[in-house]
């Protein structure tokens, strides 16, 4: 929790640091908190508690820029850390890109409170939380003969900063996480244990599902007896809700400003183009109340809005920061997206398997990699075999590979069932032609 105190601290190490040498400051002071309580077999295994605090400083000292951190926070020890800071950085190169943003483009302050914290935080007794992760386990325990073991924890957490920029700046953000997950394995077919999980994760802690958290992590997994392999080939990949991300994230990599910057990038020089399937409109929504993700500013203090990313496959921004604008000569635009959504389609996941004739369902991807600079990825996957509508065999040890921008022009479907817990919203995907490696 950040204090009245606080706030009046970090007012004070920017005046100090401008009065001591520096034509510009950016200070952030933190205050996290988080407790987790993990079970083996209902019975408890291990035990987090932790918290940190600290005063982040970055430093404009003629023409060069340093940025500096520390967690103890007492005045003479603070000054004796800026001056040092101001010192070290006159050592460094000179860069005349690194400055603040532009003033005009702040977020102002006066919109309503995104809700993003819960106060029952500080008041939960220790003994509910092992309760939660101890109910999830017993949903497991007893249920079927091949269980080897029960993983289940309870974390939470509670996430808090203040930020000064010195030409005009003043935000402060807040937040609460909640969290039950249960994981198990079973004895498989001869050598093989698999194992799989489920969990569920809110901001506020009535709200957090009480019960199907152990249930699901066992349906999952039984359903992978009898993993194997099956025949090469091209087939429709349809991707769950839990996996759907993995495959946005190396697109949205493309999408920043150091990559840009870098030419490190599938997607350079390709704003305003069509570079996907109709079916892929994904928008930025910070705005949500209650919504994980949401937020008013980024970490430069800039005003978030609404946006679109792609509309109807054609590219529509990048994620330009004040640094990487200026190096590359562009109008900024925002460091980086904050809560993602994908603009659903009207089945759900079982739906969308129905349609399918021959394909493969991604429920996990293994390991692998993706070059950033082509595009081009290879990764391990586990899932189930689609025939004619069904889920027929289950399958791991094989390889999807491909092209990111051949992949997201093969999108012929989105489902409607993204999870609502995370600050990306993508529901399950479905591909055409991809390639699979197995037999």
């Amino acid at each position: 929790m950040i204090t009245d105190d606080n706030k009046k601290l970090a007012q004070w190490a920017m005046d100090f640091a401008l009065k001591n040498g520096c034509q510009a400051a950016k200070v952030i002071l933190y205050a996290n908190s988080n407790t987790s309580f993990e079970l083996r077999d209902a019975k408890m295994d291990r035990l987090q508690q932790a918290s940190e605090s600290g005063l982040g400083i970055n430093l404009y000292v003629d023409g060069r820029y340093g940025n500096y951190s520390t967690n103890r926070l007492d005045k003479k020890e603070l000054e004796s850390f800026i001056k040092n800071g101001i010192e070290s950085t006159r050592y460094l190169a000179e860069d005349e890109f690194r400055v603040l943003a532009d003033p005009a483009r702040y977020y102002k302050g006066g919109k309503p409170d995104l809700k993003l914290f819960d106060g029952k935080i500080f008041g939960i007794n220790p003994d509910d939380k092992v309760a939660r992760a101890r109910a999830a386990a017993e949903e497991v325990l007893g249920k079927n003969d091949r269980i080897i073991s029960v993983e289940t924890s309870y974390s939470d957490g509670e996430n808090a900063s203040y930020r000064l920029m010195s030409n005009g700046f003043e935000g402060e953000s807040k937040s609460t996480w909640y969290s039950v997950s249960a994981s198990v394995a079973v004895r498989g077919e001869g050598e093989a244990r698999p194992s799989d999980y489920w969990y569920e994760s809110t901001l506020f802690y009535d709200a957090l599902p009480k019960t199907d958290i152990g249930a699901k992590a066992l349906e999952r997994v039984l359903r992978k007896l009898g993993q194997k392999k099956v025949k090469s080939g091209k087939y429709t990949m349809v991707v769950d809700p839990m996996s759907s991300g993995r495959m946005l994230s190396p697109v949205l990599s493309a999408l920043y400003g150091s990559s840009l910057q870098q030419k490190n990038s599938f997607l350079i020089d390709k704003l305003d183009q069509k570079v996907a399937s109709d079916k892929l409109t994904l928008m930025d929504d910070p705005h949500v109340i209650g919504a994980n993700g949401s937020r008013y500013f980024d970490g430069e203090g800039v005003a978030t809005e609404r946006r679109p990313i792609f509309e109807n496959g054609v590219l529509k921004t990048y994620f330009f920061d004040t640094y990487n604008a200026k190096k590359m000569g562009v109008a900024p635009t925002i460091s980086g997206p904050s809560r993602l959504v994908l603009t659903p389609g009207d089945k759900d996941l079982n739906g969308l398997i129905a349609d399918v004739t021959n394909g493969i369902l991604v429920t996990g991807l293994n390991g692998g990699n993706s070059n950033s600079n082509t595009g081009d990825f290879s990764y391990g996957i586990e899932g189930f075999l689609i025939e004619n509508g069904k889920l027929t065999q289950p399958v791991n040890e094989m390889n999807v590979t491909g092209n990111f921008l051949t992949l997201w022009n093969s999108l012929a479907a989105i489902g409607n069932d993204a999870r609502k817990d995370r600050s990306w919203l993508i529901p399950s995907l479905v591909f055409e032609g991809v390639d699979f490696s197995g037999l």
